[in-house]
C-alpha cells in the first residue's frame, strides 16, 4: 500500500493537476493539505471518478486537509480528539484505511518567532501528541503524514545559515516535533535516505526550485510496527514542475503490509 502526502496549495486552483497526478501515480491513500476549500465545495465526484473515497476537513479560503482512499475509509474524525476545545482551524483529519490509522496534518506555519501564530504552532504539536495518545497506541499501525512546517535537521534545508532566526528550524519547533515523535513515531523518509539535498518544498520566488534551494517539511511518520514495513520512500519532484504547480511535491511511502 502506498501513502502519498501532498500540500496542493489550493485544490480549486490545481484540481486538473491533482487529477492528472492521481491517475498516473495511483497511490492507494493520498493525504492532501491546504485544500483551501469549504466543506461543501470539496470535489467528491471528481475523486470518485478516479476510484477514491474522500473525507475532508475544510474552512474556506485557508487551510483544509483531506484523505483519499482506494482501500476503505472508516472511523473518520475531524480535528483533535484530545478532550479540549475544537481547533479554530481545519488542520487535522483521521481515518482508518486498510487497517492503518492515518492522519493528514497541516501544522501551523508559525510566521515569525515573535508572532502569536508561532506559539499556536508549538501548542498545536502538543495537542497532536495528546490526540494520538487518546485515540490509538504506539503498538498499532499508525501513520501521520502531511506538511509539518518543520525541517527536522539542518540537512533538511538548503542552507541553514539563511534560516537563522526564522521559523521552521528553531529549536522549540524541532523539540516540539521530537516530542510528538517520542510518542512512538519514526520518520520513514530518514529511515531510507540519510543524504542531504532532498527536499519537498521550494519557494515560488527567486527560482528556488531550479536552484535546488528547498526544504524537507513534508513527510510520513509511522509507528515501529508500520515503519518496519516500508519498502520505499520517494519525493516526486516532477509534480513541482510545469505550469502553476504547488510549491510542494508529493512524498510517497510504500508499505508491504503482508510482511
Amino acid at each position: 500500500m502506498r501513502i502519498a502526502t501532498w500540500n496542493v496549495n489550493s485544490l480549486k486552483a490545481r484540481l486538473p493537476r491533482v487529477e492528472q497526478w492521481l491517475a498516473a501515480d495511483n497511490a492507494e491513500v493520498v493525504l492532501l493539505q491546504e485544500t483551501k476549500m469549504a466543506q461543501d465545495a470539496f470535489p467528491h465526484l471528481a475523486m470518485q471518478a478516479l476510484g477514491y473515497e474522500a473525507v475532508h476537513c475544510g474552512e474556506g479560503r485557508w487551510n483544509g486537509v483531506a484523505i483519499l482512499s482506494k482501500v476503505g475509509l472508516s472511523d473518520v474524525t475531524l480535528g483533535f480528539q484530545d478532550g479540549d476545545e475544537p481547533d479554530v482551524e481545519a488542520r487535522l483529519i483521521s481515518a482508518t484505511c486498510n487497517g492503518v490509522r492515518i492522519s493528514s496534518v497541516y501544522v501551523p506555519n508559525g510566521r515569525a518567532l515573535d508572532n502569536p501564530h508561532y506559539e499556536y504552532k508549538l501548542r498545536w504539536f502538543g495537542r497532536l501528541k495528546a490526540h494520538l495518545a487518546a485515540t490509538c497506541s504506539p503498538t498499532d499501525l499508525v501513520a501521520v503524514g502531511g506538511d509539518f512546517n518543520v525541517a527536522p535537521e539542518d540537512k533538511d534545508v538548503w542552507d541553514i545559515a539563511v534560516f537563522a532566526g526564522a521559523t521552521h528550524v528553531s529549536e522549540p519547533e524541532r523539540a516540539a516535533l521530537a516530542d510528538v515523535r517520542s510518542w512512538g513515531l519514526r520518520d520513514t523518509f530518514r529511515d531510507h535516505h540519510v543524504e542531504a539535498g532532498l527536499y519537498s518544498f521550494w519557494d515560488y520566488r527567486n527560482g528556488a526550485f531550479h536552484k535546488k534551494e528547498g526544504m524537507r517539511i513534508d513527510y510520513v511518520l509511522a509507528t515501529d510496527s508500520l515503519a518496519d514495513k516500508v519498502t520505499e520512500v520517494r519525493i516526486d519532484r516532477e509534480a513541482r514542475k510545469g505550469q502553476q504547480p504547488s510549491d510542494h511535491a508529493p512524498v510517497i511511502t510504500t508499505f508491504d503490509l503482508e510482511s
